[in-house]
């Protein structure tokens, strides 16, 4: 019943906002984005994409690796390709990387360390990005620049956190906790923080982060936009942190941001709102390459497998 009362009030949400917003705003910034998208913007999305999802395979094959889990980089590659597509068409934005992290652990015959290592690697990504996001709305000028400060104190004490799990040692105690304790420390210490494993991590996740930012400073020029990109990169980073929040295919609150954080810094809730349209549909798009993925895997999974030859009958020797 909970995950049911869950699902409903992310849909709920999602669609309250887009009510609203069209309520205040009107239809037009919605059809305005959808008829401002044209194909360079959309090629280069896919271009991007490319990229940054070998950077997210990459960080995933990176974390699988040290939790013992084997992951090649073209099936990483190919696996992340069909979890965004399926990210970004259904409800809730978690489906395809529960999908994910379910294939591989079948495929290595252990669902759980293949699920952990989707978890983890997720993990990883958005702590890079908070810390990125962090650093560059301290330093350039936005709508929540004087609240940062607090927030650093905050996500430091969250980073020692992280550390101080990853160093706890299990006692003797068994305890539920006490396993579940061990058990995270020991994946943050072998997936995570291990010295061959944090230095890539940090670095996809970083090329992941500046894609993003760039794929929304092509759909808000895109959009009209003409404000220069030290005033658009932190408005970017807040953006891509609200994509965290539940959502219906990436729809509702990231409109409802936009309009926001477009009207606070003095460019218009109307552009914002057309600018996340044509983020949205641009990601769509690019994304749609793991459809393709998915087609060729219910093919390969559906087909009957090949007839064996007959041995050619010998002809009786004549006497």
């Amino acid at each position: 019943m909970s995950r049911s009362v869950w699902a409903l009030g992310r849909v709920a949400g999602s669609v309250l906002t887009l009510a609203v917003l069209v309520w205040r705003l009107g239809t037009g910034p919605f059809l305005d984005g959808i008829r401002s998208v044209d194909g360079g913007a959309l090629a280069a999305a896919a271009g991007i994409l490319v990229l940054t999802t070998v950077c997210y395979a990459w960080r995933w094959k990176i974390v699988a690796d040290g939790l013992g889990v084997d992951l090649t980089l073209p099936t990483a590659v190919a696996a992340y390709y069909r979890s965004l597509f399926l990210n970004v068409t259904l409800p809730g934005g978690v489906v395809g990387d529960v999908h994910r992290g379910v294939s591989h652990g079948r495929d290595v015959s252990d669902v759980g360390r293949g699920l952990r290592s989707v978890a983890w690697e997720r993990f990883a990504g958005q702590v890079v990005q908070v810390l990125l996001t962090v650093v560059v709305l301290l330093a350039l000028p936005s709508p929540v620049r004087s609240f940062m400060p607090l927030v650093a104190i905050a996500v430091v004490v969250a980073v020692l956190g992280i550390v101080l799990v990853a160093r706890a040692r299990p006692d003797g105690a068994r305890s539920t906790w006490a396993r579940l304790l061990g058990g995270a420390a020991g994946d943050i210490r072998d997936g995570l923080l291990s010295r061959r494993a944090w230095p890539g991590i940090a670095l996809a996740s970083l090329l992941v982060v500046v894609g993003h930012a760039a794929t929304f400073l092509i759909a808000a020029r895109t959009a009209g936009i003409t404000a220069p990109p030290s005033r658009m990169v932190p408005i970017a980073l807040l953006l891509m942190a609200a994509m965290v929040l539940p959502s219906v295919a990436g729809w509702g609150p990231r409109e409802g941001v936009a309009a926001w954080v477009f009207g606070a810094a003095g460019l218009g809730a109307q552009r914002g709102v057309a600018t996340a349209v044509v983020y949205g549909v641009m990601v769509l798009v690019a994304t749609l390459l793991g459809a393709a993925v998915l087609v060729v895997a219910w093919f390969r999974r559906t087909r009957p497998p090949g007839r064996t030859q007959p041995p050619l009958r010998q002809r009786p020797s004549r006497v």
